[in-house]
């Protein structure tokens, strides 16, 4: 099976990472805990007011603190975070739209 995450910061801005089983190999916790770390790391803040901060959130403001030239450059950091969003969300295919702040 084929894994497909898409980060996009515009319409002409995306960046596109593919892996096959063998390379996503991150169980759901161990994706949990990476996010969960990226996250302090970059002091993202919560966006509900009170203060639950869900999978889906972790991914749009880890991937907005850490800026687009991470994904640009393409390396471990931005393969990490590909492959910490397929297994958080358990997808195979995972769509990450910053500037509209939509994960699908």
């Amino acid at each position: 099976m084929t894994y497909t995450v898409t980060i996009s910061f515009a319409r002409d801005r995306e960046y596109m990472f593919r892996f096959q089983d063998s390379a996503a190999r991150l169980s759901r916790d161990e994706a949990q805990l990476w996010l969960d770390r990226e996250w302090l790391d970059l002091d993202c803040a919560p966006n509900h007011p009170l203060g639950k901060v869900l999978t889906l959130d972790k991914l749009l403001s880890v991937a907005k603190n850490a800026g687009e030239k991470r994904f640009a450059e393409g390396g471990r950091w931005a393969e990490d975070y590909a492959q910490s969003a397929i297994a958080a969300l358990g997808r195979d295919d995972v769509r990450v739209d910053v500037a509209e702040q939509i994960v699908g």
